[in-house]
């Protein structure tokens, strides 16, 4: 979603060029597919984990629609991606703590960084650096988590 925005919102591309960055997902979903039909247990949260997850995407889908409204209305588009950023790198944050993962805090300590430079670096380019370093690194996190669960469901098969 990060790429295809900033293709949007700083490339101001339209058509099938913003379809071209849902070929990742395709490919994390075929792979999150097979990955699901493996047999073995993979990595399964408990209950309070699972709390905290949802309370964590709530907050998320309630910062980025305040967000989104914040900039938009405050006439400065040039920060859409970067705030957007922040929400989803904060709502990493108590993920982290909860489930003990501390690749989390990483994840969400990159899309942090990457919402830091996105302000700091002078539009447009700070949208682009905000958007595609976002999309990247939650890209090479996808991959993270389908090859540990993987690995779990080849360690339990």
């Amino acid at each position: 979603m990060f790429a295809s925005m900033t293709l949007y919102w700083e490339w101001h591309l339209h058509g099938v060029a913003l379809a071209l960055p849902f070929l990742g997902f395709i490919l994390t979903g075929i792979a999150a597919s097979r990955v699901i039909r493996t047999p073995g247990e993979g990595i399964k949260p408990s209950p309070s984990e699972e709390r905290v997850i949802m309370w964590s995407s709530i907050g998320e889908g309630v910062g980025l629609f305040l967000v989104a409204n914040i900039v938009m209305n405050l006439h400065r588009p040039d920060l859409l991606l970067p705030s957007m950023a922040l929400v989803v790198g904060l709502h990493f944050l108590p993920i982290a703590f909860a489930a003990g993962f501390r690749p989390f805090y990483g994840l969400g300590t990159a899309l942090i960084v990457a919402a830091i430079m996105g302000c700091v670096v002078k539009a447009p380019t700070g949208g682009e650096v905000a958007g595609f370093m976002a999309a990247g690194v939650l890209w090479l996190a996808s991959g993270m988590a389908l090859r540990r669960d993987g690995l779990a469901k080849a360690r339990t098969a």
